[in-house]
């Protein structure tokens, strides 16, 4: 199994939420892009997500699409590099359009703050002190 994680996130406006992304410095693989859905990659070819429209995305799956406004069924974490890194995608996340739903945790040894993207999915930056 190759090591890399790739997940589908559905999205009201495409447009907008590759604009906000792309503030957050992620890059998309136009060969996989086109007016329903957009290949995002977040980590190289590491993690890498599918932004997809609602009505497209709805058509891969056979339940209701979770209004992530509303209720949330997963929060993306994404490990950083340095504290600096967290406080850095925190506010291009906040200066797109992002919210965040909670101040920042120090603890020391590990250090978060997440942020609420255009359509309500939630994301969780963290930096953890490299173990001796």
């Amino acid at each position: 199994m190759k090591n890399s994680v790739i997940f589908n996130l559905p999205v009201k406006s495409l447009e907008k939420s590759r604009a906000f992304f792309s503030a957050l410095g992620f890059t998309f693989n136009e060969q996989y892009c086109g007016p329903e859905a957009a290949f995002m990659s977040i980590a190289g070819d590491t993690v890498q997500a599918m932004l997809t429209t609602e009505p497209f995305f709805k058509s891969l799956i056979n339940k209701p699409v979770v209004q992530a406004k509303e209720a949330n069924e997963v929060v993306i974490c994404l490990m950083c590099d340095s504290r600096e890194e967290v406080d850095s995608l925190i506010a291009k996340a906040l200066a797109a359009g992002g919210t965040t739903p909670h101040p920042p945790e120090d603890h020391g040894f590990m250090y978060d703050q997440g942020f609420e993207d255009l359509d309500g999915h939630l994301w969780n930056l963290v930096w953890s002190a490299p173990q001796e």
